[in-house]
């Protein structure tokens, strides 16, 4: 089949959607498929994934569910994705977040191809579809399949675009974060690593681990917090840090595909304690596929990739004398740590690309023939 995959979001920024994009588009290349990826891009930055990039328009950054999005908001990409469209006819066009602003409206505007869309977001309120629905649900109605990451994502889209949904999740490079990699020999010291990964921002919940690292610490001096991801702490987070003088907190700072595996492999236990906005847990599923034990919010995201006490456990979002005594309890206990860390790489294994490209490929040929019984 020949593929067009459409993002809204600049290409040559990471995040979840792009990374989703690029790595489904690779899965699907190497089962023999032609792919390309219709997205945004910063002239000035370079793409890992750059030779399945078909650029189209400058982005822009808008606040979006507490993060930045990088989208086109250029009317002029009408004229040139309808000449792209009609040059390369090609046989399924899959838009992830396909009513985001602008450029899948503008090919779903034009696209004679079966038209597939992933919905990945999922927030605590509708305002996002709700106050565009009125105009963009002449476009919603242009797509002949609809995916859903996880529940959360398909109750949050279904509430404003009632439909049929599949639920085809997130996959994750399993070989990557499973490979035995080297840990950091700075934290092999013989302290207990905790860590985090993610964009320092505040729906994360990085204040709520450093509240409770800084309770933890004075029962188990013996510990450290690695925080990896882009960005700098709130204003909170430096209160705490300064307020309880904490100590071995290191802030990584961004840190590239090829090291994170390490990082996961210096680690004895991962946590996440986000606040909400999140549809998919994929940091944990790569801290199980590393064979870590996982410590995270109980949000509706999260719940669907995790089973409490079976990979990790859940603590209530915001709540970080729960979450330290739930450290403590996994700090004091390797066995336990152990066990958890063994059964989440078993779960992980099932999220691999293969297995979700191949459910995506099949999802493919189901809306194909629909659409041909349509027609006929």
């Amino acid at each position: 089949m020949k593929i067009a995959m459409v993002s809204p979001y600049d290409f040559t920024w990471p995040g979840g959607v792009t990374a989703h994009v690029s790595q489904l588009a690779r899965e699907l290349g190497r089962s023999g498929h032609e792919v390309q990826v219709l997205a945004p891009h910063t002239p000035s930055r370079e793409s890992v994934d750059a030779d399945l990039l078909v650029p189209l328009g400058r982005s822009v950054p808008l606040p979006s569910g507490g993060s930045i999005a990088r989208v086109s908001l250029s009317w002029w990409l009408y004229p040139k994705v309808r000449a792209l469209l009609k040059k390369e006819q090609f046989d399924i066009i899959h838009l992830h977040e396909p009513m985001a602003p602008i450029l899948p409206l503008c090919v779903l505007e034009f696209s004679k191809s079966v038209n597939v869309g992933t919905f990945h977001a999922s927030y605590n309120r509708q305002h996002l579809y709700r106050f565009t629905s009125p105009i963009t649900k002449r476009w919603q109605a242009r797509l002949h399949g609809n995916i859903a990451v996880s529940p959360a994502a398909r109750r949050y889209v279904n509430n404003t675009f009632p439909g049929d949904y599949e639920i085809i999740p997130n996959g994750i490079d399993f070989k990557h974060f499973a490979s035995e990699a080297a840990p950091y020999p700075e934290y092999q010291d013989g302290k207990l690593n905790i860590l985090f990964v993610g964009r320092l921002e505040k729906r994360k919940g990085l204040r709520y681990l450093l509240e409770a690292y800084s309770k933890l610490k004075w029962e188990q001096p013996n510990i450290r917090l690695i925080v990896v991801g882009p960005g700098n702490p709130d204003k909170e987070s430096y209160r705490i840090l300064s307020s309880h003088n904490l100590q071995d907190v290191e802030f990584v700072g961004r840190v590239s595909y090829d090291d994170l595996p390490r990082y996961y492999a210096s680690s004895d236990i991962f946590c996440s304690p986000a606040t909400g906005a999140e549809s998919f847990g994929i940091v944990l599923l790569e801290a199980m596929a590393a064979g870590k034990p996982v410590i995270a919010s109980d949000i509706e995201g999260f719940r669907g990739v995790m089973t409490e006490g079976e990979q990790g456990m859940f603590v209530p979002k915001k709540d970080s004398d729960a979450l330290a005594e739930t450290l403590g309890i996994l700090a004091k206990d390797a066995e336990l740590r152990n066990e958890l860390g063994a059964q989440g790489r078993r779960l992980a294994e099932e999220y691999r690309w293969e297995v979700v490209a191949g459910r995506v490929e099949k999802y493919y040929q189901t809306c194909m023939q629909a659409a041909k019984s349509a027609s006929s």
